[in-house]
């Protein structure tokens, strides 16, 4: 089943976003409006766009592969995280962007991408001594520190 994802543009001058098939089902999100960036600068970059996510889901938005070699720039929150209360006329998107060197970013560049997920459920945390017999270590898959 597909959801419907109700979208307000801000702008005309970015393309209209599109699920490509087959390449990803992450969407890319494009800068609604030229910024400049001097380096050390903060800004927050407008994506032109909001929308109104179904009831239980989430958007999650990270730069794509290129935005740090392509602009110099990286995402202050490391992840952003919409929730769907977060959906009127004028609750636009962006992107919150630190500037590793001077940089421009043009109307319509692709600095990020956001997917879809369905809220955490409700979790009930069972406290217990032991947890079971595969103890890795503790530290990453190696077990090694």
């Amino acid at each position: 089943m597909q959801e419907v994802i109700r979208i307000k543009y801000f702008s005309d001058a970015i393309e209209h976003l599109a699920y490509i098939d087959g390449k990803s089902d992450w969407i890319d999100l494009r800068a609604a409006k030229r910024v400049e960036l001097k380096k050390g600068e903060w800004k927050l970059i407008p994506l032109g766009v909001a929308m109104q996510l179904p009831e239980g889901y989430e958007a999650h938005i990270v730069p794509r592969s290129s935005t740090y070699k392509n602009f110099g720039i990286i995402q202050t929150n490391h992840m952003g995280v919409i929730d769907n209360s977060y959906s009127g006329d004028n609750d636009q998107w962006y992107f919150p962007a630190l500037a590793m060197r001077d940089t421009v970013i043009e109307v319509n560049d692709r600095i990020c991408q956001f997917r879809i997920m369905k809220n955490q459920p409700a979790i009930l945390f069972e406290e217990c001594e032991h947890l079971s017999d595969t103890d890795r270590g503790g530290f990453g898959s190696t077990g090694k520190n």
